[in-house]
């Protein structure tokens, strides 16, 4: 009978202490800890990664990019680069820094024809607007 007791008690404790984490859990949940510029940038940078290159899109076929949303430097950003030189200078940075949820865009391809497009993107994104719109 003793043993039961002791089972029963240790048994109420855990259900006692998992009800505790959980309610922290969910807490958790709504709000993920996550800088508004993170939150932004991984939006961003699905959309691009779905329109752009999953999509097969001709325009950015000679691009790879490289995804930096969890760098060191506090500033999540994804690159485009040559597809045939991926350690080769950026062409595109698209980024945002601490608590903003503004999104820059800068680099060579900005000035090229292209720039118009990416701009419109980026734009429409980072507005919560995850569509790929037509192409070039």
């Amino acid at each position: 009978m003793k043993k039961l007791r002791l089972i029963a008690a240790a048994l109420t404790s855990a259900l006692a202490l998992t009800a505790c984490q959980s309610g922290t859990k969910s807490a958790s949940t709504t709000d993920s800890g996550k800088s508004a510029s993170l939150r932004t940038m991984e939006t961003v940078a699905i959309a691009a990664h779905k329109c752009w290159f999953a999509a097969k899109d001709p325009a950015f076929r000679p691009y790879r990019m490289a995804n930096e949303l969890n760098n060191f430097g506090g500033t999540p950003r994804f690159l485009l680069v040559p597809a045939k030189d991926y350690g080769a200078r950026p062409l595109l940075v698209v980024q945002a820094t601490g608590s903003s949820s503004r999104v820059e865009v800068f680099g060579p391809l900005m000035d090229q024809a292209l720039g118009a497009r990416i701009n419109s993107d980026v734009s429409r994104w980072a507005a919560g607007d995850s569509g790929c719109g037509a192409s070039a």
